[in-house]
């Protein structure tokens, strides 16, 4: 199966995993490691860069000789935000790579996509390689590869709800129209709508919380691994056409008469 390449650079795995929310940071890294990727999201605005408290900053636990690190600006809700959250990063971890997410609610957590392309322009214009978390909108995935940006992420459903891919057609549109990486992120609860995501043709998906929230999570990514592996590799088969009546699949010439 062919690597992942966004802005150049290669990736082994097609999941992108977060580094929030596990029961403890043992447990993370141990989910890192069974979901076989080597790149892994961090939110700057709830990230501590620094040891306090006697805990350790979880970027000392990240191998980044393993994991390639990609700050994201989740917590913003305007341009401004973002934008000064993308250049704190880029100090602190000497990247210029920025998973761009502008918020419009605490309820929804939906984007607002005004603030969002505003952002995205400004962060472009700085040289920033940016991966925008977007609504599964083909018009706005398509005005965001237009701008330059590296990737597009439409979510699959609210961030968090586990409620798998909602709207498949959307997602299926917004591949066919652009021709940058298609980034399934937010909304993946379990193993199949993994699998489903990957048939649809996307490039790869981010997901956090349905590993880190599973009971089990170790065990969850190794199976987010292998959903992810089969779904490209069906999507890359070619399944049959749907039909609405059954269709012999053995041959019916030559067939003995009563």
């Amino acid at each position: 199966m062919s690597n992942l390449t966004i802005a150049g650079r290669e990736f082994k795995s097609r999941l992108i995993v977060g580094t929030s929310r596990y029961p403890d940071p043992h447990t993370m890294l141990q989910s890192l490691e069974a979901s076989g990727t080597d790149f892994v999201t961090v939110s700057i605005r709830r990230l501590n860069l620094k040891s306090a408290d006697g805990q350790e900053s979880i970027m000392n636990m990240i191998d980044r000789n393993k994991y390639w690190i990609l700050p994201n600006t989740a917590g913003c809700f305007t341009a401004k935000e973002a934008v000064l959250t993308a250049q704190l990063a880029r100090e602190a971890l000497e990247t210029n790579w920025v998973k761009l997410e502008v918020i419009g609610d605490d309820e929804t957590l939906f984007p607002d996509v005004t603030e969002l392309l505003k952002a995205a322009e400004q962060l472009l214009r700085d040289d920033f390689i940016v991966l925008p978390y977007c609504n599964d909108d083909p018009i706005t995935c398509r005005k965001l590869a237009d701008m330059g940006c590296a990737a597009v992420m439409p979510l699959g459903a609210p961030i968090g709800s586990g409620m798998g891919i909602r709207n498949p057609y959307n997602i299926q549109i917004i591949r066919d129209l652009i021709d940058i990486p298609v980034i399934v992120d937010a909304g993946v609860g379990t193993a199949s709508d993994a699998a489903l995501a990957m048939e649809l043709g996307v490039d790869g998906i981010l997901m956090n919380t349905a590993i880190a929230g599973a009971e089990h999570p170790v065990k969850m990514a190794e199976a987010m691994k292998l959903a992810i592996q089969a779904g490209r590799l069906a999507y890359k088969s070619g399944r049959i056409p749907k039909r609405l009546y059954a269709n012999a699949s053995s041959p019916v010439e030559g067939l003995i008469n009563s």
